[in-house]
């Protein structure tokens, strides 16, 4: 199955002696954001990835285009220029990288990618945020209740993305939360095909009027999780998702455990 990683969304504010980057080329912990995300996906063997790239994609495509060397060891014959690969761990990711415009909308973004996805199911996320999801009871959950679309639903007490919801049905996706313990959108979706349908304005994006949209046909379904999930909006949210990189494993890739509740800052999609 095709996974679909946004990575258009605005840099951070970065600190005066850093250049400006997109946040899915944002390193934590030594690495970037999104092949953090990718690793998630990779663990329930979920390997096949279209990067939807915003602006500066030409960061992506060389970073993608040079992560075999970055990703094992390597022995280089220095007469002929040979170089032979000796695997360290097993990244067997396929990456395609799509130059989808740099001000496109997450809806443009997505659907200039529907003859790449072909038939059948997708998944789709943002390649800033972290969560230690089960990807396979994620995809459990949306096959056994038959509708267009499954979002993953959080709880950290963010002010923006709001869903409300009777029983695991969304009756509506809002901007403004009413209370903090509201769900809010924290992207892991799987989606039919028949989305696109719902994709008919470029200028709107996916957050608003397509998901919007999909709750009243009643065809949106949330599956709640309740573990870690943190997002990448600020230097703050950097800070505190490289302090989860000093231990053996961060707290997105323990599917075992919970996790911490975590605050996350306003102003999150």
């Amino acid at each position: 199955m095709k996974t679909i990683l946004l990575a258009g969304a605005a840099a951070l504010d970065p600190a005066e002696d850093e250049p400006r980057l997109p946040n899915a080329m944002v390193e934590i912990g030594g690495r970037p954001i999104i092949t953090r995300v990718m690793d998630i996906y990779s663990h329930f063997g979920q390997r096949d990835f279209i990067v939807a790239a915003g602006g500066r994609s030409i960061l992506l495509k060389q970073f993608f285009a040079n992560y075999h060397l970055m990703a094992n060891d390597m022995t280089v014959c220095i007469t002929s220029g040979r170089v032979e690969l000796q695997p360290v761990d097993d990244v067997a990711w396929t990456v395609s990288v799509v130059d989808t415009g740099i001000h496109a909308t997450d809806s443009c973004r997505l659907r200039q990618l529907r003859d790449r996805i072909g038939p059948g199911a997708f998944m789709l996320s943002y390649a800033d945020a972290l969560g230690n999801v089960d990807i396979d009871a994620l995809l459990a959950f949306h096959r056994s209740h038959g509708k267009l679309a499954t979002v993953t639903a959080v709880r950290p007490p963010v002010r923006t993305g709001g869903l409300e919801m009777r029983g695991d049905r969304v009756t509506a996706y809002t901007r403004e939360l009413k209370t903090d313990e509201s769900w809010i959108n924290g992207g892991f979706f799987v989606l039919e095909p028949e989305v696109f349908d719902y994709l008919l304005d470029d200028a709107v994006p996916l957050e608003r009027m397509p998901l919007m949209q999909l709750a009243l046909d009643g065809e949106l379904m949330a599956y709640r999780h309740s573990g870690f999930w943190h997002p990448l909006d600020s230097q703050r949210d950097r800070h505190f998702l490289n302090g989860c990189c000093t231990g053996e494993l961060p707290p997105w890739l323990r599917f075992d455990q919970a996790g911490p509740r975590l605050a996350a800052v306003a102003g999150r999609r």
